[in-house]
């Protein structure tokens, strides 16, 4: 009797499994569908960015908190696909720099018309960091970047950490919610070298 009930209770729990899958399934599916058809389509809409790589595919599976092993494997996959300035100056011009942290276009998804082509690009930086202690519309869902340069150095090992933290979060932290800037096209390896400046030149208003 006792033999009987627990192989029923065991293949109850497998068949609660099973219809969970299903159901995570076609939970999934639904999402995907209003994701796909919830933007205005269109040129210059930037759908592409609704698929996901085999990064982002690992880190949802995963909650953002993959094992140790695909966290390395991610995190060396993402770094080779940095790229740098052609004059390999990681160092660009901090007043540059201040405007495309200050630019809040870059590569949206579903507004009401395309942007222009030749719109500007930047990284709206103060939606989740401070940084020039003056700007006071700043998020906070970063930490602070004020005095970034002067608590850090201007050093080459500094320089080359922030480079690349911009152009490729996840080269230093796998499933970080930080945009891949660089990876993914929306601004230039000049324009990450830019920013750089701006957050380490001691003559940022970063640094004063």
């Amino acid at each position: 009797m006792k033999k009987t009930l627990l192989a029923s209770l065991a293949l109850a729990a497998l068949v609660g499994v099973a219809w969970a899958a299903d159901d995570d399934k076609a939970i999934q599916a639904l999402v995907d569908q209003y994701i796909a058809t919830g933007y205005q389509q269109g040129e210059k809409q930037h759908l592409e960015r609704l698929k996901q790589d085999e990064t982002l595919k690992a880190c949802s599976e995963h909650r953002n908190k993959p094992p140790a092993d695909l966290m390395k494997a991610i995190m060396e996959r993402e770094k080779a696909t940095i790229k740098y300035p052609a004059d390999n100056k990681m160092m660009g011009n901090w007043e540059k720099g201040k405007e495309v942290f200050n630019t809040g276009f870059g590569m949206r998804v579903g507004v009401i018309a395309p942007d222009k082509a030749d719109k500007p690009r930047g990284g709206n930086c103060y939606a989740c960091h401070a940084a020039d202690p003056k700007e006071v519309a700043a998020g906070n869902i970063g930490n602070s970047l004020t005095g970034y340069g002067k608590m850090r150095g201007n050093s080459e090992e500094t320089i080359k950490y922030t480079y690349e933290k911009i152009f490729n979060s996840q080269t230093y932290m796998a499933c970080s919610n930080m945009p891949r800037f660089g990876h993914n096209g929306v601004l230039t390896p000049e324009q990450v070298a830019d920013l750089v400046a701006f957050l380490v030149d001691p003559a940022s208003p970063v640094n004063k």
